[in-house]
Order: C-alpha cells, then structure tokens, then sequence
C-alpha cells in the first residue's frame, strides 16, 4: 500500500494537537509483551482495548487466523483464530494463548502505522445508508458513510479504535492518521471449506490438506439455519447487487414486494458474493464487521468483507463447501 510509513517515535506522545489516551498510544501497542496474556488470559468483559490484544489480533491477522474486527478486545473471535492458527501450526487446537502459542506468534513487526488519506479516501462516499429496504432500492451506491469507516475497513479495526487512535483528526485529506497494520491477504488455491456451525468459524483448506486460512462467521440462525451437507461453489461476484424477494428470502420491515438493491460494502452481502450450488444460499460480506458470529443470518454465511475478499480470490467453481453441525 502506498503512503504507508513506519510510526516516527516523535509522534507517539501527541496528534493534531489532542494526547491519546494513556493506553492507546501507537508507541504501547506497538511494543506491548505478548507474555503477559499467556501468564494471565485476559478477561473478556474488559472495559477499555487492551494494546497487547490489539498486538495480538493483528499478528493473527496476519498469520491467516482472522480474529475479524480489531478492537482490543478479548472475546470468543479472538478465542477461534487462536485455535485456528494452532490448527494451522500443527499443534492441539485449545484455543489458548500458551506460552508456544504466543512464542510462534512472536514478530518485530511495526503494528500501529502512520497513513496518508488519499483522494481515494476521501471520495464516494454517501450521507446516510437507511434501514429499510425500499429507501435502499433507491439509491445508486451502497457506500461508505464516511472516511473513518472506509478505512476502519481497509484495515480491519473496530471503527471506534481507529477514532480513539486519532482523536483530534477530521480523516481529511492529505492528514497524517495511526491505523492497524494487518498485513497483505493470504494466497493460494482453496480445494475445500469447511463451514462450522457450532464454532461459527470458516476454514479454507489446501489441496495438500492444510489450513490456508480461518474466518470468524456468522452461519444461519435458529430462524433461518444454513443448509447442512456438502455443496459446491458455483461462481463469485464482487460488488454484488441484492434482489429482495420476502416470499423467497425473509420479511425485512413492511416490504411486500420484489426490490433490486444496489452494490456496495454497506449492502446487505457486503462486497463479494460467493454463490453456491444449494439455491438462495452462498458466503457474502456485511456491513456489520463488529457482529460477526454475534448476530444470526438469513442461512447465509457472512464473514467480514476483507475476509470474504480475501477467500473469493482462492476459490474457483467447483470447490466443495462442506457444512458442519
């Protein structure tokens, strides 16, 4: 990515003239021990991010165990990419951040990073996106509500971390911001996925038999559980429009008949639509990153949009999609 640099020590106290909180600064984060969360696992109903989970999440970003949203926090996503990534690493999949664990994780990479906000950033961006379907229909785009949401996304953190990062900035263009620095999206060719309901978790394999990749998801719900068996995927759309139909679909609001939804990362399948061989279903994006196996689907299976984007560009029709109860 351009303008990206890595964090001068001399902005670490202060940014745009207003002091980051004490725990949040780039420089803690950037240098917080990854020991302390194995000597003492971390409570999950913390108030405040904590900067060693946020060095956490990313390094697990980065090793392909996607811990979705990066917010600090320590709850069950982060809990699935650490048994995934033990997965991925041979050892017994507990989903605990043993000593080995934390020591295979280890990296001197720079986490928080300085951004430059582009023209790129700063554009196509729309006023409001509205709950119901039918003021959706009439829309063009389905876009990005602001800068800091755009790029909360491109760097897969909860969107309040990145404003806490950058108190004080108006995310306007050619400003200097902190972000996340997640890493480049992993590659390779996806033979077979595994979609587990009881762990709420997506697992792409290799054709050797190796985990490429995890994902925290969302599959189905009590009201509208997901298919079970295996499937096949059959094609992959980005960008996605989205035909609402209540009598095949579900009943959103008051709407009663057909509508055809614009494209968009605030659409109702996100970014990318991976369309499978069972009709109606398929594994899409969301405009709700933070609610990520938090909140049921219609069926569907709904990941972040970057991991969605991530796994469409490993994926070809014809891999096999096997459901688990």
């Amino acid at each position: 990515m351009k303008n990206i640099g890595f964090l001068a020590a001399s902005l670490t106290l202060a940014f745009t003239g207003s002091a980051l909180g004490a725990g949040l600064q780039p420089d803690i984060i950037n240098s917080a021990s990854l020991s302390s969360i194995a000597a003492h696992r971390p409570s999950k109903a913390a108030a405040d991010p904590d900067p060693a989970i946020i060095r956490l999440q990313v390094l697990l970003d980065r090793a392909g165990a996607s811990p979705g949203v990066i917010d600090g926090f320590y709850g069950e996503n982060v809990s699935k990419a650490l048994a995934g990534f033990e997965k991925m690493q041979g050892l017994p999949s507990d989903g605990e951040p043993d000593a080995d664990v934390i020591a295979r994780l280890a990296s001197d990479v720079t986490i928080i990073q300085t951004y430059v906000i582009s023209k790129e950033d700063a554009g196509d961006l729309v006023d409001s996106i509205p709950e119901d379907y039918k003021e959706m229909a009439k829309m063009k785009h389905l876009g990005f509500t602001s800068v800091e949401e755009k790029l909360s996304e491109r760097f897969h953190m909860d969107i309040d971390l990145i404003k806490s990062l950058n108190r004080g900035s108006a995310f306007a263009l050619g400003d200097t911001v902190f972000v996340a620095m997640p890493g480049t999206p992993r590659e390779g060719k996806v033979k077979r996925i595994e979609a587990n309901k009881k762990n709420g978790q997506v697992l792409a394999y290799a054709e050797d038999g190796s985990v490429l990749a995890v994902y925290p998801a969302t599959i189905g719900s009590k009201q509208s559980p997901s298919p079970s068996g295996t499937h096949k995927v059959k094609g992959v759309a980005t960008m996605p429009t989205y035909t609402y139909n209540p009598d095949v679909n579900f009943q959103q609001g008051n709407n009663t008949k057909v509508l055809s939804l614009p494209s968009g990362p605030n659409g109702p399948v996100g970014t990318v639509w991976i369309d499978l061989s069972e009709p109606t279903y398929g594994i899409h994006g969301t405009p709700e990153p933070s609610l990520i196996d938090k909140v049921g689907s219609h069926g569907c299976v709904r990941l972040a949009n970057w991991d969605v984007e991530e796994l469409a560009k490993m994926v070809k029709p014809g891999v096999m999609v096997e459901f688990i109860d």
